[in-house]
């Protein structure tokens, strides 16, 4: 079966790029691109040129999901929906608002897709804190709220590194199957994967990048943040690195922070974001210099030759929002063989509801 998959809170299309290259070796079964939206316009940019360039505009709405028209006669009919509703009032970085928070409750859309074209299945993601916010309640909300839709739900929390991804990223993922459907889905196993170099070394250096690739911008340092990173070893941070008085950073209260911390070339890298000011943009290491954005996409496993739009900072925020892409694949896949009762390694859910 051909699944027509529309998307709200597209971001640059991580999850799309996944559903779209999903393969499970049977040509009659695939996902394929019927409609996106997101509110912001430089990530529709990057998800038309990338995802769906013959048909590079009317199929990607960009809007702000609260005055998004969701009718059959805006929208077109699809038998999947995926959704990366925002997080910024889940992640345990910020103050867990949940759904008391500007964004915590922008969900609920996707509900209303749910609702109006009854699709097959759908996937929804967030981060790891989404189950912790308002204290559980928020997360149960959702869960219930998704359930009451029609759907039999199977929440999972990812690990990614875990799935053979060169990033530390933790994210919560549900999936559902319409619940007048016989299939229910079970996460794809990682035991196929542990023997994957997931290290930040094989994955910015093999193959090397071409020093004139998209989005590969040496950002600048200055002397002082150069002078500070010298005393910085690889895995450490500003906080733990012994370096003189006068260069350390006077803030209380960060001994574990990620501020000015170099990667680690033997391991997968820490969570790549979006967001931040001095100090958050990921530091290589063994040069003395943040990352380029094209660095942060092989993170994500965006592909060298995914152009992103926008300038630098613009840029980071798209990469930092996506989900990375070969994960989002792996998950795909494992739908795929659901609905088409196909048997694949695969484990609980992880989150029991």
């Amino acid at each position: 079966m051909i699944y027509k998959m529309g998307e709200l809170f597209c971001g640059p299309g991580g999850l799309a790029w996944g559903a779209i290259n999903a393969d499970i070796n049977d040509p009659s079964t695939k996902i394929i691109h019927a409609w996106a939206n997101d509110i912001d316009n430089l990530t529709c940019q990057t998800y038309r040129h990338n995802i769906c360039k013959d048909d590079y505009t009317e199929s990607v709405i960009c809007q702000d999901v609260r005055e998004l028209e969701i009718s059959r006669e805006n929208l077109s009919d699809i038998d999947a929906f995926s959704f990366g509703f925002p997080c910024n009032d889940f992640s345990i970085v910020g103050e867990q608002k949940g759904l008391k928070g500007n964004y915590g409750a922008l969900y609920t859309y996707g509900i209303e897709v749910l609702k109006l074209f009854h699709p097959q299945w759908f996937l929804a993601e967030n981060v790891g804190g989404l189950s912790s916010a308002n204290e559980g309640s928020a997360f149960k909300k959702i869960l219930s709220d998704l359930k009451s839709a029609g759907y039999k739900i199977f929440p999972h929390l990812y690990k990614f590194e875990e799935y053979g991804i060169p990033q530390s990223r933790h994210r919560i993922i549900i999936v559902g199957i319409r619940e007048d459907l016989p299939q229910n889905f079970k996460p794809p196993s990682t035991e196929k994967y542990k023997n994957v170099d997931t290290s930040v070394r094989s994955a910015l250096n093999n193959p090397p990048i071409d020093e004139w690739a998209f989005n590969h911008e040496i950002p600048f340092t200055s002397e002082k943040v150069i002078e500070r990173l010298r005393y910085i070893k690889p895995g450490q941070n500003a906080f733990n690195a012994d370096m003189p008085e006068e260069i350390k950073l006077n803030v209380k209260g960060a001994k574990i922070s990620q501020i000015y911390k170099r990667l680690d070339p033997d391991k997968p890298a820490y969570t790549v974001t979006g967001s931040g000011g001095g100090g958050t943009h990921m530091y290589h290491y063994e040069e003395l210099r943040a990352l380029t954005n094209r660095e942060r996409a092989r993170l994500q496993t965006f592909p060298d030759d995914y152009e992103f739009f926008g300038s630098r900072e613009k840029v980071r925020k798209q990469i930092g929002m996506a989900v990375p892409c070969r994960g989002a694949k792996i998950i795909f896949e494992a739908i795929l063989r659901t609905m088409n009762n196909i048997d694949y390694d695969s484990i609980p859910c992880n989150i029991k509801f």
